[in-house]
């Protein structure tokens, strides 16, 4: 029997080797089992899906599992943004939600995401409780209870078109690309945008489980077309959301990347200096340090959390929360949902260039002006669990006291080993980091590095693998 090992937010695996429908009824089994010993049953499960193959077929799979346990389930009557199943399990006062989905992941992967009855992310003590349920084989069997097909997508547009100043977009006259990525968000900003006015050209709205040319991640290389939309159609910004819609990347109005943590700050100044609204700032270990600098100037209080949103929507259930991210482009808010949301963040980010009547390329620049240049780059290592294991062991050895030409001033391990280096600042830019983290899931190192400028990024990137394959 195959091994179902639950991520950072859930299980995923690769189809047909790994997510066959048999471990999505082994899955969907141990979900029904928790709903049916840790929540209340009656108020039953929403269920969606994305674009990838299979998902349509894994989303029924689950639906039946869970009815036939006696949980009534809502399952949507096509394909939707992970956030949407979110805000329908809180708006409806939901048991709990299932993702039929594989977020960013290549083509040739899915599984399942579980969200709580708050509406986010399932915190790590309700991961614990499925995975039990999940180790003990739970399939648990009662009266069968109905499946109702439903339309989730309509409710959570206007909730989040609520939530967004849509007139003072429009006013603003700016035009955006939009890219789904043949992403599950396809067709949803499109239709808020021709709704009211607002001018864009949309690209990869089709259906396509091949993700043809790209993985549906908001990163490069993946955005290399959106790049060229946004130059050749002369937009002010290009948005795109990654294969479920639940993360948030973008380009400048000159067809550069800005990457998540550059949207993370865009979106965090513009709620301390015009919105003002009350709380504390989250972001995930492997983030931009850019944030802390935001956040200090305006007196607000910054927790770091280890990596996966469910430790963000931990806090975001204890205290007050004004905004909490992470690096892959995952951004919530405490008085919407305690959820990553793509569709959201990308109105909320035009939102902000319509009230600063700024393209999206100079509010970053205006950013790195006043607190210093940050820049940030990533490296995923595929390779052996020896290697990857030995790395962050030698990273974290107290005689590992310097990474290429530069010295090691202090450790930092949250979650992998930061690594922060007496690199030049370029004035008063960043403390350049670099973090390794090992894959719980997948022979693959993460290599996360901040610094002051592209070339010293590219640099220690250059650096820390050389370090990695020395063994």
């Amino acid at each position: 029997m195959t091994d179902i090992k639950f991520g950072t937010d859930g299980w995923r695996g690769i189809i047909a080797d790994d997510f066959t429908f048999e471990n999505v009824r082994r899955v969907a089994g141990a979900i029904a089992s928790y709903v049916l010993n840790h929540e209340n049953p009656a108020n039953g499960v929403i269920i969606g899906y994305d674009t990838r193959f299979a998902s349509d077929r894994g989303a029924r799979i689950v639906a039946e599992v869970i009815a036939s346990a006696g949980i009534p389930v809502l399952l949507s009557n096509d394909y939707l943004p992970t956030p949407t199943v979110s805000y329908n399990v809180k708006n409806l006062g939901a048991a709990g939600g299932v993702m039929v989905t594989s977020s960013h992941n290549p083509w040739n992967w899915n599984g399942v995401k579980f969200k709580a009855g708050f509406g986010g992310s399932a915190t790590p003590a309700i991961m614990k409780a499925i995975e039990d349920e999940l180790g003990a084989g739970a399939m648990p069997s009662g009266q069968p209870a109905q499946i109702e097909t439903v339309d989730l997508k309509s409710a959570y547009i206007k909730g989040v078109c609520k939530f967004a100043d849509l007139t003072l977009i429009r006013k603003a006259n700016f035009k955006f690309a939009i890219d789904s990525m043949y992403g599950s968000g396809r067709g949803v900003l499109p239709g808020i945008f021709d709704k009211n006015g607002i001018r864009y050209v949309a690209i990869r709205q089709e259906v396509n489980p091949l993700f043809p040319g790209i993985n549906p991640e908001p990163i490069l290389p993946h955005v290399a077309l959106l790049q060229e939309t946004v130059v050749k159609e002369k937009c002010h910004a290009g948005l795109v959301t990654d294969g479920d819609a639940d993360r948030i990347g973008a380009v400048a109005e000159d067809g550069s990347f800005v990457d998540a943590h550059k949207c993370f700050a865009v979106l965090l100044n513009w709620l301390l200096v015009r919105k003002k609204w009350p709380g504390d700032v989250v972001r995930a270990f492997n983030t931009t340090g850019m944030l802390d600098r935001i956040a200090a100037k305006h007196g607000r209080k910054l927790h770091e959390v280890s990596i996966g949103f469910k430790y963000a929507a931990d806090l975001m259930m204890e205290r007050e929360i004004l905004i909490a991210g992470e690096e892959s482009g995952g951004i919530g808010y405490g008085r919407f949902l305690p959820e990553r949301d793509g569709i959201l963040n990308a109105l909320l980010l035009a939102n902000v260039m319509a009230e600063e009547g700024k393209p999206l390329g100079q509010l970053v620049a205006d950013l790195q002006k006043e607190y210093g240049t940050h820049y940030y780059g990533r490296r995923d290592l595929h390779i052996s669990d020896e290697l990857k294991n030995g790395a962050v062991r030698r990273a974290g050895d107290p005689g590992t006291s310097k990474l290429g030409p530069y010295t090691v001033l202090r450790k930092e391990n949250r979650d992998g080993v930061k690594l922060f280096l007496d690199a030049p600042k370029n004035g008063n830019g960043a403390d350049a980091w670099v973090l390794f983290r090992a894959s719980g899931t997948e022979r693959l190192l993460r290599v996360y590095v901040e610094a002051a400028t592209p070339e010293l990024v590219n640099e220690i990137l250059e650096n820390s693998e050389q370090f990695v394959q020395q063994g």
